[in-house]
């Protein structure tokens, strides 16, 4: 072994072994920072959420656990500031959607749970997602390429005439990796993908104004804080514009979008504070496995549908979960 790959070794072992020493000590409580990539408003659930999962295992705020909620929005220079404030004065950090970009840049060596973040081995964050090998861990929102690629199936399903999608997300996000992923579905179907981007709620008009005059036909907004913050304003201009939207949020649907294939996100609090309670008790991040949601979950608004003047195929209808009359 060369002296410095041995050397490197040295440094990793004794970093795993101060690690497992500091994880076991007795009565320890322990210090854990949470940022959220959504404003207090729409965050303040998660957070209660995530505090809710941790009680069920026997860690309750300020008694052998301080909680600490930073709601950064989907500002990345409000994310990278909320994780470098934390950073000093936590023992873990637990971060949502694109704040693990930002973890893994200023967060080394503090082990970091995300949640709900699209294809963390792709965007680098672990090895794999059976053996991270790092100092993150978490649970994905959707590990598998595919999930992009059925989403399209069904606006196709639902628009079987489909030829040209709109994908909406901001510039420079990097959980646009979804747009080439989807290109290999668009192949598949026959539909040529358009990527509109955004830097905020004021470039939304300008945005559809463009979708419609370049032939869009429906419109796919990506997996991004940004984007789930604007929901709303998103669902309204599409159904403004006359143009069917699948999301990765049901929120939207909820909002008036017309159909969501999503997991649910509240319900992946409980298994990253399984991961929480495994670190604290002295498993390494690099060994415990990133999680997937087990299934899907198929809202459709059939308000919208009607207003759009679609009908959604019966088979569609029998696999929804949930249908908005």
């Amino acid at each position: 072994m060369r002296r410095r790959e041995f050397i490197g070794a040295m440094y990793v072992a004794a970093g795993a072994l101060a690690f497992a020493a500091a994880a076991q000590q007795p009565g320890k409580v322990w210090r854990i920072g949470h940022v959220l990539t959504l404003t207090p408003e729409i965050g303040g659930m998660f957070a209660q959420a995530l505090e809710q999962s941790l009680a069920d295992l026997g860690y309750v705020q300020d008694r052998n656990i301080v909680l600490l909620h930073r709601f950064a929005g989907p500002q990345p220079n409000k994310i990278e500031e909320a994780i470098r404030s934390l950073v000093p004065q936590v023992d873990l950090l637990v971060v949502w959607g694109e704040g693990a970009i930002a973890a893994e840049k200023l967060a080394v060596g503090v082990p970091t749970v995300f949640i709900s973040i699209g294809y963390p081995v792709e965007l680098g964050l672990v090895q794999s997602l059976a053996h991270p090998g790092g100092n993150m861990t978490g649970i994905t929102a959707e590990a598998a390429l595919e999930t992009p690629a059925k989403r399209l199936q069904i606006l196709k399903e639902i628009v079987p005439e489909l030829k040209h999608v709109a994908v909406l997300g901001p510039v420079d996000d990097p959980a646009f990796v979804e747009k080439g992923l989807q290109d290999l579905a668009a192949r598949e179907l026959a539909v040529t993908l358009m990527p509109v981007v955004i830097k905020s709620a004021d470039d939304l008009e300008a945005a559809f104004t463009s979708m419609k005059k370049d032939g869009a036909q429906a419109v796919m907004p990506i997996r991004s804080s940004h984007i789930f913050g604007l929901v709303k304003e998103i669902a309204d201009l599409a159904l403004a514009a006359h143009l069917p939207s699948c999301w990765p949020f049901r929120q939207a649907v909820m909002a008036g979008g017309l159909v969501s294939l999503d997991p649910d996100r509240l319900a992946m609090t409980r298994p990253a504070a399984a991961q929480i309670d495994k670190i604290i008790k002295g498993t390494r991040p690099a060994d415990i496995p990133v999680e997937q949601p087990s299934r899907f979950e198929l809202y459709i608004n059939l308000k919208t549908a009607r207003l759009l003047g679609l009908t959604i195929p019966p088979s569609l209808l029998g696999r929804a979960d949930e249908v908005i009359e």
